[in-house]
């Protein structure tokens, strides 16, 4: 399985990237938070991997911190979500918010991310609570994946809010 890719950044979108590791480009699917942290087309960069093998397509889904891909894993765990799924949820959630919330119970937070609705979200809340505490949820959010600044997360509602409607 692909664990890491290193290479040139070939092209950049909020959905996907192709990143060319020695003649070969690879389209890999990333969340918002990552999008936001990479560099400009034709920079060398480094994603963290998931790669999610199905009958009829092998799919790279990239994060930025490898904090985030384990989070993704974690959703992957859930009954009912699936990669594309956990992705959305990453894009429409910081991973330091996503795991305060699903450690306190707050479902209001969760029903406000695109894609999940109430069902799901008492489903993701019921199945990842324990796992959460078990990674030491809190230490994860106050070291890394908390972003203190406000105009930031405005700017992440907004490129959030557009990408689900459609737009590029």
């Amino acid at each position: 399985m692909i664990a890491r890719i290193c290479g040139l950044l070939v092209y950049k979108s909020p959905t996907y990237v192709i990143v060319d590791a020695h003649g070969v480009g690879y389209r890999v699917f990333v969340p918002l938070t990552t999008f936001y942290e990479l560099p400009d087309a034709g920079q060398p960069v480094t994603l963290n991997i998931h790669t999610h093998v199905k009958q009829d397509a092998i799919n790279l889904f990239g994060f930025y911190a490898s904090e985030e891909r384990d989070i993704f894993q974690l959703l992957l765990a859930v009954n009912g979500i699936g990669p594309k799924l956990a992705v959305n949820i990453l894009s429409g959630i910081a991973a330091g918010d996503l795991l305060r919330a699903v450690s306190q119970g707050n479902l209001k937070r969760l029903v406000t991310i695109p894609g999940i609705g109430r069902k799901m979200a008492e489903r993701i809340i019921l199945e990842l609570k324990d796992r959460v505490l078990k990674l030491g949820a809190q230490e994860m959010m106050e070291r890394r994946l908390i972003k203190d600044s406000a105009p930031d997360i405005l700017m992440e509602d907004a490129l959030s809010a557009l990408v689900n409607l459609g737009y590029k």
